[in-house]
């Protein structure tokens, strides 16, 4: 949508020619913003999602992570970029110093975390410290989504009283994020001793016949306790994004005009 439309959609809103929400409805729509040959930024999916597009940042350049942070809007919701070498986000902040960098999930975030919106706590859990980067892009995508998480730290089941000194918060969260490489085992003992939902995310992290993340995987998929549902490996966004759609407070029904004039008196 060109500015002649959005002036034209603008003044039919004005005169009543059209409602709001039928205004919202095309502001959905709205195209992609083209930046040159390498990309198309969407950027009015946080109107149809309810969270702005992710940069995932491997294989981009430098000035390319540039134009597309420049682009993104980070008023509704922080823009995110994931994936980024620190020396590439040096280059990036050296251009762009407002965009903030964490070394532990190597995640660029242009904008602050908005007021926690989530109707609980969302808890990730990390089996080993090898697992803290994939845990904490899980934690930092929901708490950057609005909710507020609290991290549970190297409770692997090869010490399972770790996990056991954890009970209240972990029995306190609405959903639990379990990180796990190795033997991929915690999300079933979590998910066996608590009544909660459990996103489990099988990491790379492990000795050769893990092969790079599989054999956890294949844990979690197998799992014999039931309420695990899993993500790729490594993939602590994608945790973090589902964590956050299963935290949101239940949408309120928008009572339309035509709803009004039908409902009994």
């Amino acid at each position: 949508m060109d500015s002649d439309s959005l002036h034209r959609l603008l003044v039919e809103v004005s005169k009543g020619a059209i409602s709001p929400d039928e205004a919202l409805g095309e502001l959905r729509d709205l195209p992609f913003r083209a930046l040159g040959s390498f990309a198309n930024f969407d950027t009015h999916r946080h109107l149809r999602s309810g969270f702005p597009e992710v940069i995932y940042g491997p294989g981009k350049t430098v000035d390319q992570l540039v134009q597309l942070l420049e682009v993104g809007d980070a008023r509704s919701a922080p823009i995110l970029a994931t994936r980024i070498a620190p020396e590439v986000a040096a280059a990036v902040r050296t251009r762009l110093p407002e965009v903030a960098y964490h070394p532990v999930p190597r995640m660029l975030v242009k904008g602050a975390a908005p007021a926690p919106t989530g109707r609980g706590t969302i808890a990730v859990l990390s089996a080993g410290t090898s697992d803290l980067p994939v845990a904490e892009e899980a934690a930092l995508t929901a708490e950057l989504a609005g909710n507020r998480v609290v991290r549970v730290v190297d409770v692997g089941v090869a010490g399972l009283h770790r996990l056991l000194a954890h009970r209240n918060a972990v029995e306190s969260a609405e959903i639990v994020v379990v990180v796990a490489g190795m033997d991929g085992a915690l999300p079933t003992v979590v998910a066996g001793l608590f009544c909660r939902p459990v996103i489990a995310v099988p990491t790379s992290v492990g000795y050769g016949a893990s092969f790079g993340g599989i054999a956890p995987l294949l844990t979690m998929l197998n799992a014999c306790a039931a309420g695990i549902a899993v993500v790729n490996i490594d993939n602590g966004f994608g945790a973090g994004r589902i964590a956050s759609l299963l935290n949101r407070e239940p949408r309120t029904h928008a009572v339309t005009t035509a709803e009004a004039q039908m409902a009994p008196r």
